[in-house]
């Protein structure tokens, strides 16, 4: 019985003249690495926000969901769990450049959390996609798993 190979399938896209296509490799962030990422790079888009439009919340609303799919896409399968977790608290973490600020540090969480009330559709958005997304990959996966069972059994 011939052995199957143990290590990542390639698969080789080409051409229809017959040359290979160039494949981007897809990263796969740890669970704390999804954090990392998620939360620097809403961060980054908060403060980007607040210098090129002015902290508009609909932009930061519309910026999130993207990164809300990157970080879906590029978790690592054993740490598909966490991204519904991270995926919120880099929401409020970006919010920060971004939020209405007031006399010190009450008026500043007093505008953190005007701005998490009122942009709740975005958050809740990006959340449920990213939710699906790890879903679909989640539910791939076990099917993967399910057919290399039968396959070996």
């Amino acid at each position: 019985m011939a052995k199957r190979p143990t290590g990542p399938r390639e698969t080789v896209h080409r051409h229809p003249e017959g040359r290979p296509v160039p494949q981007v490799p897809a990263p796969r962030l740890t669970g704390l690495g999804c954090g990392l990422f998620c939360c620097a790079l809403m961060l980054a888009l908060g403060f980007l926000d607040q210098w090129l439009f002015g902290a508009s919340l609909p932009v930061y609303g519309v910026l999130f969901l993207p990164v809300c799919v990157l970080t879906a896409l590029w978790v690592r399968r054993g740490d598909l769990v966490i991204v519904p977790i991270v995926v919120p608290i880099s929401f409020a973490a970006g919010l920060l450049p971004v939020a209405e600020r007031g006399d010190g540090v009450s008026g500043r969480f007093v505008g953190l959390f005007t701005a998490l009330a009122t942009q709740a559709g975005w958050l809740y958005g990006g959340t449920l996609v990213a939710g699906g997304l790890v879903t679909v990959r989640w539910i791939r996966m076990l099917r993967r798993r399910t057919a290399g069972a039968r396959m070996s059994g």
